[in-house]
């Protein structure tokens, strides 16, 4: 089998290379280890920056999204009782961001790319790289019990960090920072107690207010590292979700039915370079952000969109420049995003071993963001998505 750009992994970010390349009148294979079904319900990312809805809609991947999808023009901070909205349009010059989860992504690009794109092969392994530092890289790879090779000009990793492409890339640094803490992240069949996020430092840690939908809600709560989630009771989580959203007006939190309970941990990891040869990585295979920041899926997104940029202009002009740009362009984002990232994930996390003198400087550098349009700015536009590019 040969093409010119094989792509492993059929998440968001493989996805979308595929359509934009199919788009760009530029050839590609899928490969992806797990089954249809599993793809499409694969719980992960939920908030869309405004540049990855652009990015949806230009690739004709954006109606589902448009007309199912919840458009946000902010998020509510909530610390010492207290609750300030961050109004997104007024701050960016009209940018906002989209609630819609990544499951719903993958489905409308699947469809796309099995009625309009190249092979798009489920259940299909991928078992190594072979000859990224050539000009004929190749995918080994098992389907149906026999292994078979992928011949191609390029090949991008669209794997996650446990997958064969990262693996592949023989040198390079690696920068990581793990947290003493998890989020206990629960899927509830009620209607969201507020019509936009709502991002809450308390004592006892953080929580977040989320949704998937009108009528299901997505909450998390911080909790130790090690924390098994069938260890807190329905009742308990409700009961400290309720503490830590605790405010002076009548604001209340609706209850529901839980159906899904997850423990996520928190990680910053970064891989540099993002490219050896012919071998280009993407998304979770080259970097990885803590949830708090709202940006794994649309840095991901911002990588593929650079790489598939680069391929047309070699295609146009037979110039390499952009190519060879590909990983110092990806990573000025890639580290924007971790900076944000941190920030919020420090600003409102209570670390195991905090002293009350880190609780003040957390609730000093709120009031700051909540008293100076500078500083709420800087969280506003960042939140909104850094440029692609």
């Amino acid at each position: 089998m040969r093409t010119t750009v094989g792509i492993i992994g059929a998440g968001p970010a493989g996805l979308l290379l595929a359509r934009l390349l199919h788009n760009a009148g530029i050839d590609s294979v899928v490969l992806e280890s797990r089954d249809r079904a599993y793809v499409e319900r694969r719980q992960r990312a939920g908030i869309l920056e405004q540049g990855t809805v652009d990015v949806l809609r230009g690739a004709g991947a954006g109606e589902r999204m448009d007309r199912e999808g919840l458009r946000h023009d902010g998020i509510e901070l909530r610390f010492d009782r207290r609750r300030h909205r961050v109004d997104f349009p007024a701050l960016t010059g009209g940018r906002s961001v989209m609630v819609y989860a990544q499951t719903e992504v993958c489905k409308d690009l699947i469809a796309l790319q099995l009625e309009e794109g190249g092979p798009l092969l489920f259940e299909t392994e991928a078992l190594a790289v072979e000859g990224a530092d050539t000009d004929r890289p190749r995918v080994r790879f098992r389907r149906e019990g026999a292994e078979d090779v992928l011949e191609c000009d390029y090949v991008v990793g669209c794997d996650g960090f446990w997958g064969v492409a990262r693996s592949a890339v023989p040198d390079g640094r690696t920068f990581e920072r793990t947290y003493p803490f998890s989020w206990l992240g629960i899927l509830a069949d009620v209607a969201p107690s507020h019509d936009e996020l709502v991002y809450a430092r308390h004592d006892r840690g953080f929580a977040l207010l989320s949704m998937r939908s009108p009528s299901v809600s997505r909450l998390y709560l911080q909790v130790p590292a090690d924390t098994d989630a069938d260890s807190w009771s329905d009742e308990e989580i409700w009961d400290e979700l309720e503490r830590r959203f605790e405010t002076d007006d009548d604001w209340s939190l609706r209850r529901g039915p839980i159906t899904q309970k997850s423990v996520t941990p928190m990680r910053s990891y970064v891989h540099e370079p993002m490219r050896h040869g012919r071998l280009f990585l993407a998304g979770d295979a080259a970097h990885i952000v803590p949830p708090t920041g709202a940006k794994g899926l649309n840095l991901a997104v911002g990588d593929v969109v650079t790489f598939a940029r680069a391929l047309a202009h070699r295609t146009a002009t037979g110039s390499d420049d952009l190519l060879d740009a590909y990983s110092a362009t990806c990573l000025r984002r890639v580290w924007q995003a971790e900076r944000f990232s941190y920030d919020m994930t420090t600003l409102l996390h209570t670390a195991p071993d905090a002293t009350p003198f880190e609780g003040r400087l957390q609730l000093a550098r709120l009031d700051r963001i909540t008293s100076s349009r500078a500083a709420e700015t800087d969280l506003a536009e960042a939140y909104t998505g850094f440029p692609i590019g």
